[in-house]
């Protein structure tokens, strides 16, 4: 009797609170209505793509479709590994990402930083539009711009060069300048772009903070480090779990546009190889197990880096 009634009492609870969400749902309906097209759209376009994912375990082929290619397991994870330039791409793709996190990460901080500091407001609009301007531009017409600025014959860093008495330099064929090329011209087009969200955050810090630090005697380095930086950590935190996700993101369009022959030792990455693989030579179950697997370790890192902020830092540091 007394089971009865405790299991009586839990559906009265379950009711109560299915009723209660209901209830809410309704009350916000507008809302909910609103949110409907951009749910709509992240199903169809973000989570349906998904359902392709199958291929990585199968041997696609176009004429039998997804549902009848037959099963291989895990034959294409192996053919990977077992491939003599899956090292090497390996290699290349978390090289450049680190550096791109080590000096591109940064860049769009300090950026914002300096771009804070500047008193005339004139010289600020037009410091920060001439840096967003980059990122409007695509790779193709950024690349260009690069290889012509460094070109050994007409660019205008050679020119430099041969005017201090040095040898031109063939940086784009280059495979020790290369990755140096990549991760700086990265930071040219993305810098500015970058730091406008650390812009909105330190526009959000309360302006009488400054204005005790002055009273009190702070130097401006002494605000920056004391109210300003600490104030950005949260978003920083965020923006940096964000990044170690796509950390086997090593830049197709960037790489794309500018590697040759000549550097592939040092440029070819885990997304060209994918291209060349599975678009080019229609392999499209090896090429999707690759990009499952480079999709598996962004999700590891994510989780990873998100325990280690909660650890370092308070709750607050984290994207959930």
């Amino acid at each position: 009797m007394k089971e009865t009634a405790i299991t009586k009492d839990n559906r009265t609870t379950l009711m109560a609170n299915k009723n209660s969400l209901f209830r809410r749902i309704w009350n916000y309906k507008a809302l909910f209505l609103m949110l409907l097209p951009g749910l709509c759209f992240i199903l169809l376009f973000n989570y349906g793509p998904m359902y392709g994912l199958q291929i990585a375990f199968k041997d696609y082929n176009i004429g039998e479709g997804i549902w009848g290619s037959s099963w291989v397991g895990l034959k294409h994870f192996k053919m990977f590994f077992s491939n003599a330039s899956a090292l090497r791409v390996l290699k290349n793709t978390l090289l450049i990402s680190i550096y791109r996190l080590l000096w591109g990460f940064p860049a769009p901080i300090i950026l914002a930083l300096l771009i804070n500091e500047v008193g005339n407001k004139a010289f600020k609009r037009v410091a920060q539009t001439i840096s967003y301007l980059p990122h409007f531009i695509s790779w193709v017409i950024a690349a260009g711009i690069v290889i012509n600025v460094l070109s050994p014959s007409t660019g205008i860093i050679n020119h430099f060069l041969k005017a201090i008495g040095i040898q031109p330099i063939y940086f784009m064929t280059d495979t020790r300048w290369f990755r140096t090329i990549l991760v700086a011209s990265g930071i040219w087009k993305e810098v500015g772009w970058g730091s406008v969200v650390y812009l909105a955050a330190i526009s959000s810090i309360e302006i009488e903070q400054y204005d005790a630090a002055i009273v009190d005697g702070a130097t401006r380095i002494q605000r920056m480090r004391y109210i300003t930086i600490p104030s950005m950590l949260p978003l920083i935190s965020i923006i940096l779990i964000l990044s170690m996700g796509g950390i086997l993101n090593a830049g197709f369009d960037q790489i794309f546009n500018m590697y040759n022959p000549m550097v592939f030792e040092v440029s070819d990455i885990i997304d060209t190889y994918v291209y060349r693989i599975g678009l080019v030579q229609m392999n499209y179950s090896f090429s999707t197990a690759v990009g499952f697997f480079k999709s598996t370790v962004g999700l590891t890192l994510i989780l990873i880096v998100q325990f280690i902020t909660k650890q370092l830092g308070n709750s607050e540091y984290g994207l959930w």
